[in-house]
């Protein structure tokens, strides 16, 4: 963190608008600037009522974010039948 609201929908895969609209809501997550890449997309960060309402006394209990790569599945896999 912070990421930007594309950067939650490529994580997510689906648009996250209505989700971010709820989290800032709740006060979850607060908008802490904007990315310097095109269009300055705003950038969000979790708030310590965030870490609160889950029980964490910092940012450092979190666990670790690994982007993983999913492979596509083979045919053989992907349970197609041939004919």
């Amino acid at each position: 963190q912070p990421i930007t609201r594309p950067g939650i929908d490529n994580i997510r895969g689906v648009n996250s608008d209505a989700v971010l609209k709820s989290l800032l809501g709740k006060g979850l997550i607060q908008e802490v600037g904007r990315s310097e890449s095109p269009g300055r997309p705003i950038l969000y960060s979790i708030t310590s009522e965030f870490l609160q309402h889950f029980g964490l006394s910092s940012i450092d209990e979190l666990p670790p974010y690994e982007l993983a790569v999913a492979e596509e599945p083979s045919q053989a896999d992907n349970g197609i039948l041939k004919d």
